[in-house]
C-alpha cells in the first residue's frame, strides 16, 4: 500500500452522490482515515483504482454499496481482488438480507455494514479491514447466526453454479441456451435448473426470474 504512513486510504463507491460525498466528508474528519477518491459504481471503481495505482496512491480499503448500475458491488469485489489482492473491500448498504451478505463474503468482502450504522462503526470497520480482519454489522451478524442454526434456504442454499443458472434463467434463456453459455450439456443444464427450482421451492421459471430480480441478481425490466 502507498498511503501516507499511518493513514488508511479509502475509495468510496456509491451511485448516490449525496451518500458518496457525505461518506467522503466524514472519512476526511476521522482520525487516521483519508478518502482518496470516489466512484459511482463497480466499473468506475476499477477505473479509479487503476488511476490511483498508476499514481502510486492505491487505497487500502474500498467502501462500496451493493446495488449500483453497470456493475454491482458483489460483482466488483471479485474484479477488484483479482487485480488488487491487497486491497480490502467493505460493503456499506441498505440491504441486510442473509443471501446478499453470504454472496459478499464468499466473493471476498472484509466487512458488511448497513447504512444506518453509526459513523464510528464505519470507521471501525475500515480500520478492521486494514488490519486484515472481518467486521460485520451487529444486525447482520445476528441474521447470519440464526441462519447457521437453521436449515439453509433461499439463495444461500444455491451453489455458485446454481446462482449463475438462476441469473441466466431470469434473463429468459432456455436450457439449451444455458448449456451453450456455460459449455455444459443440455441434460446438465436441465438438472441445474431443476435443482434451483427445488431448492427455492418454486414451480416455474417465471417465479425464478422474479426471485432473481427481487434479490438484485439482475435489474428489473425497464418501461
Amino acid at each position: 500500500m502507498t498511503s501516507v504512513a499511518g493513514v488508511i486510504g479509502v475509495l468510496v463507491v456509491d451511485d448516490h452522490a449525496v451518500v458518496r460525498r457525505g461518506l467522503a466528508a466524514y472519512l476526511e474528519s476521522a482520525d487516521g482515515i483519508e478518502a482518496v477518491a470516489e466512484a459511482v459504481n463497480g466499473r468506475d471503481a476499477l477505473v479509479q483504482l487503476r488511476r490511483l495505482a498508476a499514481e502510486n496512491r492505491l487505497p487500502q480499503v474500498v467502501l462500496m454499496d451493493v446495488l449500483m448500475p453497470e456493475m454491482d458491488g458483489i460483482s466488483a469485489i471479485g474484479a477488484i481482488l483479482d487485480s488488487y489482492p491487497d486491497v480490502r473491500v467493505v460493503m456499506l448498504t441498505s440491504f441486510g438480507e442473509v443471501e446478499r451478505v453470504y454472496a459478499a463474503l464468499q466473493a471476498g468482502a472484509a466487512g458488511y455494514l448497513l447504512k444506518d450504522a453509526d459513523p464510528d462503526e464505519v470507521a471501525a470497520a475500515i480500520r478492521a479491514a486494514a488490519r486484515g480482519e472481518v467486521h460485520l454489522d451487529p444486525a447482520v451478524a445476528g441474521r447470519l447466526t440464526r441462519q447457521l442454526v437453521s436449515p439453509s434456504s433461499g439463495l444461500a442454499s444455491l451453489t455458485a453454479r446454481e446462482r449463475t443458472v438462476l441469473t441466466l434463467v431470469a434473463r429468459g434463456m432456455s436450457n439449451r441456451q444455458i448449456a451453450a453459455e456455460l459449455f455444459i450439456s443440455d441434460r446438465t443444464a436441465r438438472t441445474h435448473v431443476s435443482h434451483v427450482l427445488t431448492k427455492l421451492q418454486l414451480s416455474s421459471r417465471t417465479q425464478a426470474a422474479l426471485v432473481a430480480i427481487r434479490e438484485g441478481l439482475i435489474p428489473p425490466p425497464s418501461g
